[in-house]
């Protein structure tokens, strides 16, 4: 994305995925899970247009929308076996032609609220809140 911050060389992106692979592993076994997610390499813009259509719903948090909210759009869902995708901006925020096109793409716009929150954060309020309304808590249901 444009405002990133941070910019990889080749090898700086295999060691960055490398070191997110083992945080992945050690907290999915923290946690108790049994499928541990799987960290791609760092891809594009237009490479995450392509893959929006192989999820079931994909969630682009942004900072400027002000109406449609994460829970507006869970409770549009069957919550069965979902594939759902979350895209974070960078730190530097998105720009407004790459939400234009993420959304030309089929993903859903959604607001966090007031708060601007690290883009480190973002994601685990993001699943753990998914996660809540869903009822994905991989165990024990009613």
């Amino acid at each position: 994305m444009n405002r990133c911050v941070a910019k990889f060389d080749e090898k700086t992106k295999i060691k960055k995925i490398e070191r997110w692979q083992k945080i992945s592993e050690v907290a999915a076994k923290q946690s108790g899970r049994d499928i541990i997610p799987k960290i791609n390499n760092v891809i594009s813009l237009k490479d995450i247009c392509n893959m929006i259509l192989e999820y079931d719903i994909v969630l682009l948090a942004y900072e400027n929308e002000k109406i449609n909210t994460l829970k507006n759009e869970l409770l549009k869902l069957n919550k069965k076996n979902l594939k759902i995708a979350i895209i974070i901006g960078p730190e530097g925020g998105l720009e407004t032609e790459e939400v234009n096109l993420l959304k030309d793409n089929g993903a859903k716009i959604i607001t966090l609220g007031k708060r601007i929150l690290r883009t480190e954060t973002v994601a685990l309020i993001l699943i753990g809140i998914i996660m809540y309304e869903l009822d994905d808590f991989g165990g024990v249901k009613e």
